[in-house]
């Protein structure tokens, strides 16, 4: 038994596919299926169960990936700790990051963060909440940049800053002249949202109820549609298909041609924005040097948190 086949059969049941897995793992797909087939052999034991369409773990699969899990992460606090005894800002620091805060925080902080802490690299990834809290779990991410609410998952946190949102509308929209908007006034208004998996999505319903059950009726087509990136519901946006909100540190420093973005008013919808990292991950300095690069962004209009 190896943490090599460990880290084969976690990234598995997190992916439901040998294939994704394989990709996740840097290797080929015959490589990872080889490895789990002698790690069952080994065990004596089924892992996973596998479908047509998906893979499933069986009952006694499902507790072999949790100790597994486990197993992973206490090696990686060993070489953690390892690390600590020579320079805790040595090596790379493994970031995720959510979608709709990475193409707006990334360009700044990987260059705070060069200046600050050159013998540090960033080793990024950019993806869902979901998916990066299991990476978190995993030991495959040291720390990740996301947005609360999320499961608690064990996870020590720190706010990074609390960030406004806004209301984007064409140029030409009878909204474009007004100095604020109320939620209340897009209820008539065409909305386009992220697809499914997006924190923000949830978080824009929140602001905007009654757009959630449009969902899943005809009248949903008309109301609302969704985009699979902030910049390209904000392309959608500008050639009149309708308005959506966004987070204020997506809003662009020049005035846009076709775009107008406007302020909510008052209560005005904000969400916070977190640094998270494994209560077991011991390289505080290196988290205590991100959050000191964060804070040396510009974060236009957003509300700085420090504890």
């Amino acid at each position: 038994m190896t943490l090599t086949e460990l880290r084969y059969i976690v990234a598995v049941a997190r992916e439901r596919h040998f294939g994704r897995a394989a990709e996740a793992c840097f290797v080929s797909q015959p490589t990872l299926s080889v490895a789990i087939k002698k790690l069952e052999e080994e065990l004596d034991v089924k892992i996973f169960e596998r479908g047509s369409t998906e893979v499933t773990m069986t009952a006694l699969g499902e507790a072999i990936v949790r100790q597994a899990q486990q197993v992973i992460e206490q090696a990686a606090a060993i070489k953690e700790i390892a690390q600590r005894g020579k320079d805790p800002l040595a090596g790379p620091l493994r970031l995720g990051i959510i979608y709709t805060i990475g193409p707006y925080l990334l360009p700044e902080l990987v260059r705070h963060a060069i200046e600050q802490s050159p013998q540090m690299p960033l080793v990024l990834q950019e993806n869902f909440t979901v998916k990066l809290l299991d990476m978190l779990r995993t030991g495959e991410l040291d720390c990740a940049i996301m947005a609360e609410p999320f499961p608690d998952a064990g996870l020590a946190v720190a706010p990074l800053y609390d960030e406004p949102f806004m209301v984007a509308v064409p140029k030409a929209h009878a909204l474009a002249k007004r100095k604020s908007i109320s939620s209340q006034e897009l209820k008539q208004e065409t909305m386009l949202l992220l697809g499914t998996g997006h924190c923000f999505r949830d978080q824009v319903l929140e602001v905007c109820p009654e757009f959630a059950r449009f969902s899943s009726d005809a009248e949903g087509i008309r109301k609302s549609f969704e985009g699979s990136s902030l910049e390209t519901i904000k392309h959608m946006v500008a050639s009149g298909m309708g308005v959506t909100v966004v987070p204020r540190l997506s809003v662009p420093r020049e005035a846009q041609p076709h775009l107008k973005f406007i302020p909510f008013e008052a209560p005005v919808p904000t969400r916070r924005v977190v640094l998270a990292w494994r209560r077991s991950f011991t390289r505080y300095e290196a988290i205590a040097a991100l959050r000191n690069a964060v804070h040396a962004c510009e974060l236009r209009g957003v509300t700085r948190l420090r504890e």
